[in-house]
């Protein structure tokens, strides 16, 4: 038997177990969803009085009081983010709040699942300054350039604790095995410590496995041991793409597929998450990138499997507050740097 039909047959079952598995998990998920019923968060808001200026005393809605109009609801860091964040970058080293809060919208506990981005092409010195400084703060998971900007990333997060990742063959995918093997020693040689790599998508499209396969190989091999994640670019893609090319992934001995560069048609979705995490186990982790910019995409990200968050919107992530960019939140531009004006929707929503 060719080695071709050897691939083509593993695909094919591991492709039927895949579909098995996700249409019994999605009877599963059905069933305990009729027999919930309803939850808090249908419960009705009950309106303040008179003198709230009709803002809700409680952590849920933001507040829009003016100056001389705050009715002391205790409830300020959820509701007036924006300002709470403002008095911790002047210094501030505690922000109390009222008993009971959680801290839920001051979330530097997501800081260590981002690799915090910046792979637009006319990035400056400056702006990967200010990244690094940023990452070495908050203490993000890493930080991620382009392959051309790892030495000087390196240098400038020396002693900090986070580790600089290099894109490979990105964002299109299209070069040879022998190009993208290239690449990766030599970012490795100027102090990357993960590659995030582009899969061939024509070679998969066109079922050439044997090449997908070679490709990704080359890169793990010539990352000596540093982990490699596989960018799918899952926008791209069927169902049984996605299937097949986290199944090649496993088989190459990556240690991640990541849905999206933030180049390509759609970003990252909890669905994807979810069908990525169902075809790799336990053995690989899941990265999700594309278009992730609030903490509730993340958490989202995260239930649905993802281990780590590609993000240039990190700081706002983890402070709780709106990206700047215009149109960020569930439906905005593309992401993970790129600045790619295309719309998308975030976790399938």
């Amino acid at each position: 038997m060719s080695q071709d039909r050897q691939f083509e047959q593993l695909v094919q079952t591991i492709t039927e177990k895949v579909r098995s598995e996700m249409a019994r998990q999605g009877q599963t998920s059905m069933g305990v969803a009729q027999r919930s019923g309803g939850s808090a968060a249908d419960a009705p808001i009950v309106k303040g009085n008179a003198h709230d200026h009709g803002h809700h005393h409680g952590p849920g809605s933001p507040c829009k009081a003016g100056k001389g109009e705050c009715t002391g609801c205790g409830w300020s860091i959820s509701r007036r983010p924006d300002d709470v964040a403002k008095i911790v970058n002047l210094g501030a080293q505690r922000v109390s709040a009222a008993p009971g809060f959680d801290g839920s919208l001051l979330r530097q506990d997501l800081a260590r699942y981002i690799d915090h981005t910046l792979l637009k092409a006319n990035a400056t010195r400056d702006e990967l300054k200010k990244l690094c400084e940023e990452a070495a703060k908050y203490k993000f998971a890493s930080v991620c350039v382009n392959a051309v900007n790892v030495a000087y990333c390196a240098r400038e997060l020396r002693g900090s604790g986070v580790p600089v990742v290099a894109v490979v063959g990105f964002p299109l995918g299209a070069s040879t095995p022998a190009a993208k093997g290239f690449e990766t020693r030599e970012a490795v040689r100027d102090g990357a410590q993960e590659i995030d790599m582009v899969i061939n998508i024509g070679a998969l499209k066109s079922k050439d496995y044997a090449l997908v396969l070679a490709d990704i190989q080359a890169v793990v091999q010539a990352a000596g041991g540093k982990k490699v994640k596989v960018i799918l670019e899952t926008g791209e893609l069927t169902r049984e793409e996605k299937i097949i090319s986290c199944a090649l992934s496993k088989v190459a001995g990556a240690a991640f597929v990541k849905t999206s560069t933030g180049f390509g048609p759609g970003g990252a979705t909890a669905d994807d998450v979810a069908l990525m995490k169902a075809v790799v186990g336990d053995e690989l982790e899941v990265k999700a990138s594309g278009g992730v910019r609030t903490s509730e995409d993340v958490d989202t990200m995260i239930k649905a499997g993802a281990t780590r968050i590609g993000a240039s919107a990190s700081i706002a992530i983890v402070r709780g507050t709106v990206a700047a960019k215009e149109g960020a939140g569930k439906v905005g531009p593309g992401n993970d740097g790129a600045g790619k004006p295309q719309l998308r929707r975030i976790g399938g929503y």
